[in-house]
């Protein structure tokens, strides 16, 4: 059994296994291609999530996908790098969003120089991934705009809140199934896809990579609350601070409606007050880490996990099935 890559995939079969690496290196190597400029200093902030590593979930998944059809097709490793262009400039965006100063263990863009940087090199990014669509053809165009406007409203779902009489918890799971499942889920699909995988294999994998990119977001989820920044990359508590109502507060606001308990009612008007407090910050997360929501959310994270896990059922057996089911394990190894 062989580690692949940041994310932790247990892989059990040499010939994958070096398959998997020589993409994720081809991967690596697409994105420093394409976040180069003719001016230094867009190269440098391009670079400078890029640089700082990640988990390269989404290359990995495309990776796998394409073992289902021929894996060194020459639309294979582009599509990764558009792939993960994408996520990476919405992380640029998003850290302005949330005012976020650490993104991957080192300062983030913002933080290292201002907000109209940040949201600029976001943009310089979305650019090159469109530039590397433009010669997969005009299918892979459609499917990256129709997942991109999935992954924009869900963005706009969750600053909108929700409706009237809306669940809050079901309005969330909508929320992440466009910001994180959709460009997941393109994952599985172009990896697929551009490996000439048959229509079926296809459509499986992408329903496999909604349903992984849910429960990978719950693991976050789950991650900001009872991890420490060595951990994740990032301040724990960074939601909270921003007020964004991620699925183990929900679990807790939706129990202190349902039963009034006064410890409930309690932690929920803490998270109400001011979090700009450290300390403030830290207690919360202490009685956070506490409270059954914390283990309800990591109990939705397995379950999202699972369903990835089934829809895997009809394709063939063999070491790219089985690494796909070892990543739902990850998933899940995360939050736990």
């Amino acid at each position: 059994m062989t580690v692949v890559g940041p994310f932790g995939l247990s892989v059990r079969d040499q010939a994958l296994e070096a398959d998997v690496q020589a993409g994720l290196a081809a991967v690596e190597e697409g994105l420093l291609e394409a976040t180069k400029s003719g001016v230094p200093f867009i190269t440098e902030a391009a670079q400078h999530l890029v640089r700082a590593g990640g988990k390269r979930f989404r290359p990995l998944l495309v990776t796998l996908a394409a073992q289902f059809g021929d894996p060194h097709a020459p639309g294979v490793v582009p599509s990764a790098v558009v792939v993960e262009l994408t996520h990476l400039a919405t992380l640029y965006h998003d850290d302005v969003m949330d005012e976020a100063d650490v993104r991957r263990g080192v300062p983030s863009a913002n933080a290292n120089w201002d907000n109209s940087v940040a949201v600029l090199t976001g943009d310089f990014l979305f650019a090159r991934a469109s530039h590397l669509l433009a010669d997969l053809g005009p299918e892979a165009v459609r499917i990256q705009a129709e997942a991109f406007e999935r992954l924009v409203t869900g963005q706009i779902l969750e600053t909108a809140g929700p409706g009237a009489g809306r669940d809050p918890i079901a309005h969330y799971l909508d929320v992440i199934a466009g910001k994180t499942g959709s460009l997941i889920a393109v994952a599985g699909r172009f990896g697929a896809m551009m490996a000439g995988a048959d229509e079926r294999v296809v459509d499986i994998l992408t329903q496999y990579g909604e349903r992984l990119g849910t429960a990978f977001q719950l693991a976050d989820d789950v991650l900001d609350i009872a991890s420490d920044s060595r951990e994740s990359g990032k301040t724990p508590g960074t939601d909270l601070r921003e007020g964004i109502p991620t699925l183990p507060v929900l679990h807790l606001r939706a129990a202190a409606e349902r039963h009034g308990r006064p410890e409930d009612r309690e932690l929920c008007a803490l998270l109400d007050g001011d979090l700009t407090d450290d300390a403030v910050v830290t207690e919360a997360l202490r009685r956070l880490r506490e409270h059954p929501a914390l283990e309800q959310a990591r109990q939705d994270t397995v379950r999202y996990a699972e369903e990835a896990r089934a829809t895997l059922v009809p394709l063939p057996d063999g070491p790219a099935k089985a690494a796909l089911e070892s990543l739902c394990d990850a998933v899940v190894h995360r939050a736990g």
